[in-house]
C-alpha cells in the first residue's frame, strides 16, 4: 500500500511539462508571466466596493461561439441568474467532482447575499464569460481588454475570476 503526503503540494507545471511531453509536444508549454502584475489593491472598503463575477464556463446556447467554432467573450445577466452553463469542454476533475451546481463555480446568490448584509457594495448586474485559450496573445490583446470594459461598464470596482 502507497502512503500519500496529503500536506505535500502537487507538483502541478511539472506534472503538466511531463504530460505533454508524453503526448509528444517537443517544446514545453509556455507559462504566461508578467513583468507589472496587473493588480491593485481596492480603492475603498469592501463594504462600497461593486463587484464583477468572471467565469471561464460558456452559455448553454454556445452563443459565445462563431462560426468557426472560436469562442468569445460573453455576458450574462446577473438577474435572473442562469440555472446552469456549459462546462464540458473545460478541463476539471469529471471523475472526483461535477457541475451541476452553477453556485459552486459563480457564486451570484452568495454575492447578493452578501452585498444585502453590507459585505460589499453591490453586485454588477452582469457577469462576464471568458474563453480559455491557449493564446497569451488572443487573451491579452482581445479578451481581457472587453472583459475589463465590460467590467468598467457595469461599473465595478473589483473583479473575481470564477474559474473551474
Amino acid at each position: 500500500m502507497t502512503t500519500i503526503d496529503v500536506d505535500r503540494p502537487v507538483p502541478y507545471m511539472e506534472r503538466t511539462r511531463r504530460y505533454y511531453r508524453a503526448l509528444g509536444y517537443e517544446q514545453d508549454y509556455v507559462w504566461a508571466t508578467f513583468a507589472d502584475v496587473p493588480f491593485t489593491r481596492l480603492a475603498k472598503p469592501l463594504g462600497a466596493t461593486r463587484i464583477g463575477l468572471v467565469t471561464t464556463a460558456s452559455p448553454l446556447d454556445r452563443s459565445n461561439h462563431d462560426a468557426s467554432g472560436t469562442r468569445h467573450v460573453w455576458s450574462g445577466s446577473v438577474a435572473p441568474p442562469p440555472q446552469s452553463l456549459f462546462t464540458d469542454n473545460l478541463a476539471w476533475d469529471k471523475d472526483s467532482t461535477h457541475t451541476r451546481d452553477r453556485e459552486s463555480f459563480l457564486p451570484i446568490e452568495t454575492m447578493t447575499a452578501l452585498a444585502r448584509e453590507g459585505r460589499l457594495g453591490g453586485l454588477a448586474s452582469h457577469f462576464h464569460g471568458v474563453p480559455t485559450e491557449y493564446s497569451h496573445r488572443k487573451t491579452l490583446a482581445e479578451d481581457a481588454p472587453q472583459v475589463l470594459a465590460r467590467l468598467r461598464d457595469d461599473g465595478a470596482d473589483a473583479a473575481i475570476l470564477c474559474a473551474l
